[in-house]
């Protein structure tokens, strides 16, 4: 079973809305889903994976900022079929003025591997990857 829900709370839900949809919404993440919260003052917004169903939901943050490498999320990861759909995905990014943390590459590391990083409207670092992996194992 794949993940349900990752869900993130953001400054601003439509900034990050925006930053999502342009990042996501050309890999099929186009099912928008709002609910009223349990707290009954705000709601949360889901984009939805439409193969797994997968949902990212933004709400919206009672107050600080986020802060790389503290505790929480380090990054998020959204894998894609093809090669091709890094390198679209980081030139919507550029489009955008988006902070890039690392333009695509092959990773050093893992063979077949091929990922950027941009950090999105909060300073959360999200990864797009495309892995050629060999199916023969495990």
């Amino acid at each position: 079973m794949p993940i349900d829900h990752v869900d993130l709370a953001v400054a601003d839900v439509e900034r990050s809305l925006a930053f999502y949809r342009a990042l996501l919404g050309p890999l099929g993440w186009t099912k928008e889903l709002r609910y009223p919260t349990y707290r009954g003052t705000e709601e949360v917004v889901y984009l939805q994976e439409p193969t797994t169903r997968t949902g990212l939901g933004l709400r919206p943050a009672d107050e600080g900022e986020y802060r790389y490498y503290s505790v929480g999320i380090e990054h998020l990861a959204f894998e894609v079929d093809e090669r091709d759909e890094v390198d679209a995905a980081y030139s919507r990014c550029l489009a955008r003025d988006a902070n890039i943390h690392f333009p695509p590459e092959n990773d050093r590391d893992i063979e077949d591997y091929y990922a950027f990083f941009v950090f999105d409207p909060d300073g959360i670092r999200v990864e797009v990857l495309w892995w050629q992996r060999d199916e023969t194992v495990g």
